[in-house]
């Protein structure tokens, strides 16, 4: 038997790779090695801006061209990363010698002993992570999500005063309005999307165990502290000053357990829109030359609802785990990390491709006004709950005798489909005051909605 030419193991770098490829750009291990020369190549330039450990500042095209070399990444230094790594076996320095390569180039070799000095390889990796991570939120993750909240506010407005029969127990209940239902979720989503804003990305700089031992064997009189934490901040993250070896990863836990929470609201979306559809509430608009069942023609699955909820799972699975796995280190460091790190643009290409279809499959349904209407005519028995409520005002204010309204209308309704001849009845010969009696002979089960509509207002604050 002929072997397959290799093939990607992950559908993300398979099948799915097109939706997810932005991601590649950070989150991949080029990605990382990219960002790795970028903190070696800025903390040799503030060295010498410095004039720390006997370096001196570069002129300024020197400089300009370093840093274009570092932002132009490409093949070429991947594949001499890969070469360099192989006599390593580290990959960190196989990005020093990288960088040490470079200098000689652009003759500047006798700084290549500023290369990577004073720094233990986490004190690059962390910073190159959270840079990496910050760009793919910002770049990749947070654009769709917005993108999704956007449109499911658009259709809370748009269904905003459209009635719907609410279901508790999934059993016919107190009626809403479609987009107060769906004004639930934009609220939801954006609560979390504002304490996802709040994360702080921080990275330390102080060398094996976070002690600042090297550079002050180096250099006494310099206030190292001070130095690092220009340089983190300098960098666009926010300084952690106690650390051990390693940074403590908090704020990765946080992120992942944030987006996590996000994904489950989403998922949550995802299992009501499907369900929602199921039962003709949304008609789903059929995509040309596309196919619902290999065998049923008539078929419009709800497919990117579903594939939603799968990629929700597999997302959430990792970054579990992450958040999970992160925040522990024993002693000053072991390399648990290393490994679970580079799993983190699968946890979040598994969100990013379920945002995708989120947003794919909002844009294929429509609401069916007249099944929403019919569902509504046909469960009069939900007007049991007002009729109840306004009985006990009415004894409260004097205006009737009746005692325990509840019994009364639970005798009426409970497990009963009655109609709106019933109910009439039923009111007309209550003992309650005129006004009370022909507010309650005028409620309908789509008028029955109380400030939905209004609610919807609140995304707008």
């Amino acid at each position: 038997m002929t072997p397959l030419p290799t093939q990607p193991i992950s559908p993300l770098d398979g099948r799915y790779r097109a939706a997810v490829a932005e991601l590649g750009e950070t989150l991949s291990e080029a990605g990382l090695n990219k960002a790795r020369v970028h903190v070696e190549v800025e903390w040799l330039v503030h060295l010498t801006e410095h004039s720390l450990l006997g370096g001196s500042p570069i002129d300024a095209d020197q400089v300009a061209a370093l840093r274009a070399w570092a932002s132009d990444f490409g093949q070429a230094e991947i594949d001499e990363l890969a070469e360099t790594e192989r006599t390593t076996q580290h990959d960190v320095k196989a990005v020093e010698y990288l960088v040490r390569a470079r200098l000689e180039k652009q003759g500047l070799g006798h700084l290549a002993e500023l290369t990577h000095v004073c720094c233990t390889s986490e004190d690059i990796n962390n910073l190159s992570y959270a840079l990496t991570v910050k760009q793919a939120i910002a770049d990749v993750w947070r654009p769709r999500f917005e993108r999704v909240i956007a449109e499911l506010a658009r259709q809370a407005e748009q269904y905003r005063e459209l009635p719907m029969m609410s279901r508790t127990h999934g059993q016919p209940a107190t009626p809403t309005t479609l987009g107060k239902e769906l004004a639930v979720f934009v609220h939801r989503l954006e609560r979390q999307l504002n304490q996802i804003d709040d994360i702080e990305y921080l990275g330390k700089f102080s060398g094996a165990t976070g002690t600042f031992a090297a550079h002050l064997a180096a250099d006494p009189d310099t206030d190292w502290a001070q130095v690092s934490q220009e340089f983190v901040e300098g960098l666009g993250l926010d300084w952690n000053p106690l650390t051990t070896q390693i940074e403590s990863h908090d704020w990765q836990a946080e992120l992942y357990t944030r987006i996590a929470h996000a994904n489950r609201i989403l998922h949550n979306l995802a299992t009501d829109v499907w369900s929602y559809i199921s039962i003709g509430y949304f008609r789903q608009i059929p995509v040309a030359g596309a196919t619902g069942s290999s065998t049923m023609p008539h078929k419009v699955n709800p497919i990117r609802f579903e594939n939603a909820e799968a990629n929700l799972e597999l997302s959430n699975a990792i970054l579990d785990s992450l958040a999970a796995t992160l925040v522990t280190s024993r002693w000053q460091r072991d390399l648990t990390d290393s490994s679970a790190q580079r799993n983190i643009g699968v946890g979040l290409g598994h969100s990013v491709l379920a945002l995708d279809n989120i947003l794919k499959g909002l844009g294929q349904i429509d609401a069916a006004p007249e099944v929403l209407a019919a569902d509504l005519d046909a469960n009069w028995e939900v007007l049991g709950e007002a009729i109840q409520t306004v009985i006990r005002a009415e004894v409260t204010a004097g205006r009737s005798s009746i005692s325990d309204p509840y019994a009364a209308l639970k005798e009426l309704t409970r497990g009963r489909r009655i109609g709106q001849a019933d109910l009439v009845e039923f009111v007309e010969g209550l003992e309650i005051g005129d006004a009370a009696k022909q507010r309650l002979l005028a409620l309908t089960p789509a008028t029955y909605i109380g400030d939905a509509v209004r609610l919807v207002d609140y995304l707008q604050r």
